[in-house]
């Protein structure tokens, strides 16, 4: 997610928390800072306070760990995750790539809920030991054990995107042997839950409950995009089946020598023919790739000083595909690396390259021809 401020890694895994996650850790303290000098009037309202900011510190701490869980297993699965990262709705495990299998997609899934029963169940034992020495910590730790029991009970709701939805979509994948079928059953059975909140929430902020109706709500629109979202993704992979780097790559690779400046790269070539990447060549030696990306990060008043070969990226650092990549991987590898054009290269050669443009229209000619085929 953009707009993330990065707390660490933890096996290699960035864990970050989203701009948003400040209004629900502000929210929650609130909540509970108001809940706690209504339970115990005697407390002070220095300890209200530290003991509400401490519970909501632990709270999503409590949410890293279960979004570790389905982390640590992905990657046990050998499957590659992204981030971790705390948003205004929860946290979200960034997971590279699907499961291969209905077994390994059982899995993943259903150790979030899991693991926070047994964070729940750690809070519950450290309230028992806290009753008889602190009162406002055992209370914390208390709020913490159901808190985590809640959100693991909220999790395996059998509604897609939630770890139930896709425990359930691992059972009919493995019951039906069709990934696809199983994701449109369960993101559907998601779409009925998502209206079940958005409607509840709505009777709760008729009922004059202003504040919760409209978390719930925004939860179940939340879901629901993310159902949609789904479905769209799956429509895409059916779409592009058995297209890959070779079919959408252009072989037409204009060029440019190393040693001219940016501004009369910027002249002669970009703003003169429209094209937005360039081979940096002299002879048959091929140095590495410009795009106005990486003129852009040179400051303009440095641009007549500045060589095509001191802001392009090399050769060995690009990121590149083979050609026999399929197609969604080159989509995923140019959203995962936030790039626009992909060098396409065998055996140390350059082939082509394909640029996010040329995909996005084959993908949406292979849209259309797809759905005309659905019709």
């Amino acid at each position: 997610m953009q707009q993330s401020l990065r707390l660490g890694t933890f096996k290699g895994i960035p864990i970050g928390i989203h701009s948003t996650w400040l209004i629900a850790f502000g929210l929650i303290t609130v909540s509970l800072v108001y809940y706690y000098s209504q339970q115990y009037p005697h407390w002070s309202v220095g300890t209200n306070v530290t003991i509400g900011v401490l519970t909501s510190v632990l709270f999503f701490i409590s949410v890293i760990g279960h979004e570790l869980a389905h982390s640590l297993v992905a990657l046990a699965k050998g499957i590659p995750v992204r981030s971790i990262t705390l948003f205004v709705f929860g946290g979200i495990s960034q997971i590279s790539r699907e499961a291969a299998t209905a077994a390994a997609e059982f899995q993943i899934a259903i150790v979030g809920p899991l693991s926070s029963l047994v964070i729940g169940g750690l809070f519950w034992f450290l309230s028992a030991v806290a009753g008889n020495v602190n009162q406002p910590l055992a209370e914390a730790f208390r709020w913490l054990a159901w808190i985590n029991v809640l959100l693991a009970l909220f999790n395996l709701i059998p509604g897609f995107p939630l770890d139930g939805g896709r425990v359930l979509r691992s059972i009919l994948w493995w019951r039906k042997g069709d990934f696809n079928s199983a994701t449109r059953t369960a993101a559907n059975i998601g779409k009925l839950i998502s209206y079940g909140f958005i409607f509840l929430g709505i009777w709760e902020v008729f009922q004059g409950f202003l504040i919760n109706g409209l978390w719930i709500a925004f939860i179940g629109w939340f879901l629901l995009n993310a159902a949609q979202a789904n479905v769209a993704q799956l429509t895409l992979r059916d779409a592009l089946a058995g297209i890959v780097a070779a079919n959408l790559m252009s072989r037409e690779c204009p060029t440019v020598p190393p040693y001219i400046s940016l501004t009369d790269f910027v002249h002669d070539y970009l703003l003169r023919t429209g094209r937005r990447c360039y081979v940096v060549t002299e002879g048959s030696r091929v140095f590495g790739l410009i795009t106005p990306r990486e003129v852009s990060a040179v400051p303009r008043t440095e641009w007549h000083t500045t060589s095509v070969a001191a802001a392009m990226t090399p050769f060995e650092k690009l990121k590149w595909v083979r050609p026999d990549e399929s197609a969604i991987n080159v989509m995923e590898k140019m959203n995962a690396e936030n790039i626009n054009q992909l060098p396409v290269i065998e055996d140390g050669r350059l082939l082509g390259i394909i640029s996010r443009e040329t995909l996005l229209n084959q993908i949406q000619l292979y849209m259309t021809l797809y759905e005309q085929r659905e019709v």
